[in-house]
């Protein structure tokens, strides 16, 4: 019923999501660095949380999909 090589589409998906999540994860961190003052002590936590994010993408655009 499955087709062998027919993982194309899920090797773009993969790039395309880990895109999405490196976009994602810039403009957290970019908006978190430049409300410091309304954040207060929540700073560390949402600039940790979106470096994350862009490292998850970076695993997921360089990932090998088999």
């Amino acid at each position: 019923m499955s087709e062998e090589g027919g993982g194309f589409g899920y090797s773009v998906a993969e790039r395309f999501f880990g895109f999405i999540l490196v976009v994602v994860g810039i403009l957290v961190g970019y908006y978190t660095f430049t409300s410091v003052e309304s954040l207060a002590n929540f700073t560390g936590l949402f600039g940790f949380l979106s470096i994350i994010i862009v490292i998850v993408g970076i695993i997921l655009i360089t990932a090998k999909t088999e």
